[in-house]
Formats: structure tokens, C-alpha cells, sequence
């Protein structure tokens, strides 16, 4: 069975972005199926009914960019098309290595809503460490605070749930070692 990591590496950049693209398609699903829903009749347009479910109102995305653009947002959209989405712009400070916020632009009212927190890589766990920190700045709950990332070390994923425990994350692996790599070779700056 080969890692995800290790095929990551050694694919062309069209078999890598595709593939990454699918798995960020798959981490947003299953966050979308973490938010709340209710009950509805649709009526085709042939006039068949057909009962099935409707987001709640209240339910937005935020990126957290590093010097890259936002590789998931795209996923989300192509998922819900209606969702605001919001930005967090994130940089190790060069002097003492540590993340800073450098932009953060948001919803007016995401205190009120459920947010899919995406961050593809989740290495430290530093960087969304300060992302939620913003968020909870804006009112927001950890509780309401879905974290879509593609690929988590153990460090990284237990830095978060000791910081913020009422978080959840989803991921596609767990590995100690984190493809760092990803966003050079899926916008092709390699």
C-alpha cells in the first residue's frame, strides 16, 4: 500500500494537483456533512417530489493563506457555491520564526455562524493556532470551528485540541513527517 505522501512526491504535476484536488474534495464533503441541516421537500421539475435535507443558515469558509493562494477554497466552492468565505493571512515573522497575522477579512457576522477553518497542511499546528485565536477576536466559538486540512503530523493536530479542545479536525492522514512541499508543486513554483 503505498502512502499518500510518498505518491505525492513522485507523481507528475498533473496526476499531483488532480489527485489533491479529489482529496480536498472529500475533506470539504465531510465537513459539510458536520454542519447542521434540515428537513425539505424539493419538487423536480417535473413536478417529482423528493425529500431531502437544506443547510442551515449561518455557515461560512475561512482560508488561512500563507504566502500561497487558498488550495481548498476552490473545493468549497465547487461544493456549496453560495457560502461566504473569509481570509486569514498568516507569515512567519522573520526575526523570531513565530506565525503572525498580517490580514484577516471575514464575514461581518461570523460570531454567528459555523466555520470550515481549511488549512492544507497542518504541520506545528502554529499557524491555525493563530488563525483560531483571530477567530475567537471575532466572536466566534472553538466549538463551531471545523478544520479541514489534507495531511497532519501528530505534533500539529495535539498542538490544536490541547490549545483549542472543542475543535474538530478532519484530515485526510496523520503522518510525522508533513509534505511541506504541497503548495509549490500544486501552483507549480517548484
Amino acid at each position: 500500500k503505498m502512502q499518500l505522501i510518498t505518491f505525492f512526491r513522485k507523481s507528475s504535476r498533473g496526476d499531483f494537483v488532480f489527485s489533491a484536488d479529489r482529496l480536498i474534495r472529500l475533506v470539504v464533503e465531510e465537513g459539510l456533512n458536520q454542519l447542521p441541516y434540515t428537513e425539505c421537500t424539493v419538487t423536480t421539475p417535473t413536478g417529482h417530489k423528493y425529500e431531502g435535507v437544506r443547510f442551515e443558515k449561518g455557515n461560512c469558509g475561512v482560508s488561512i493563506m500563507r504566502s500561497e493562494h487558498p488550495a481548498m477554497e476552490q473545493g468549497l466552492r465547487d461544493c456549496c457555491r453560495s457560502i461566504r468565505i473569509g481570509k486569514i493571512l498568516i507569515q512567519s515573522d522573520e526575526e523570531t520564526q513565530r506565525a503572525k497575522v498580517y490580514y484577516a477579512k471575514f464575514p461581518p457576522d461570523i460570531y454567528r455562524r459555523k466555520v470550515l477553518l481549511m488549512y492544507p497542511i497542518l504541520s506545528t499546528g502554529n499557524t491555525v493556532i493563530e488563525a483560531v485565536k483571530v477567530l475567537v477576536e471575532h466572536g466566534v466559538q472553538p466549538s463551531v470551528i471545523i478544520l479541514l486540512s489534507l495531511f497532519s503530523t501528530p505534533h500539529g493536530a495535539k498542538s490544536i485540541i490541547q490549545e483549542f479542545p472543542e475543535i474538530t479536525i478532519l484530515t485526510t492522514e496523520v503522518h510525522p513527517v508533513a509534505p511541506t512541499h504541497f503548495g509549490q508543486k500544486y501552483f507549480g513554483t517548484d
